[in-house]
This record gives structure tokens, sequence and C-alpha cells, in this order.
């Protein structure tokens, strides 16, 4: 599937949920909508995806992605009142850790879906 038409249809999701459920949900309540919106949507993903974090080529530790979608899409689900400029970093270092370049960014909590596309760009690699 092209990265474009599954980013669309994983924020389509995400919308649907938002939607139907509207702001004021914990976290966790938003991820398993999105799990029952993926199905019937039949978008491909693993949630609560563990990755090792290297540093030196040892292995400093780990981190849990909330979704991978189609093995290459990182999904971060929030529900707080406002997005910081701290959120994007940590996605960015998601996708710069899992080595993979989009990531949608999803905050459920605020009126309408706040919906942020992020991109990793390897220094000194252009697409």
């Amino acid at each position: 599937m092209e990265l474009q038409d599954l980013t669309h249809r994983v924020i389509g999701c995400a919308i649907a949920v938002h939607k139907e459920l509207g702001p004021g949900f914990l976290e966790s309540i938003y991820e398993e909508a999105l799990v029952i919106e993926f199905n019937k949507a039949r978008v491909e993903y693993k949630r609560q995806v563990t990755l090792p974090v290297y540093y030196s080529s040892a292995k400093a530790g780990q981190y849990r992605l909330d979704f991978l979608a189609a093995s290459t899409l990182v999904v971060e689900l929030k529900a707080i009142s406002e997005l910081e400029d701290i959120h994007f970093v940590i996605v960015r270092s998601y996708l710069k850790a899992a080595r993979l370049k989009h990531g949608p960014l999803l905050n459920f909590a605020s009126m309408p879906l706040t919906t942020k596309r992020l991109i990793f760009e390897r220094p000194g690699h252009h697409s």
C-alpha cells in the first residue's frame, strides 16, 4: 500500500473515532477504539510494538510505539489539552530509532482532532 494512502486511511480511522467519542477519554480508550476502526478499515497494524534503542552499537534501552501500521508508519496517540514541542521531538526520535520516515501524531483531546504528519529526514538524505 502506498504510504500516502495508508496515512490518509489511518487519519480517517482516527477522525471516525474522534467523531463518535469526542474529547475527554484516556488515551487507552482511543487506542482500543482505533483498533476496532483499523480492523473495520482493514488497516494492517501492530500495537504497542517494543523496539530497541542503540547507542554506540550497544543496546541502551527500548521504547514502545502506540501503533506501527503496515510496518512503515509510526502512529503516536495523545489525549492531552495541547501538543507541545516535546511530543514532536519524541515522535521524530521514534522514527529515527525505527529507521522509518513518516508518522502521524494524533491528539484526541482537542476539538477538532489534531493530526500532525511528521517526517524524519536523515541528515544528508533527501527524497
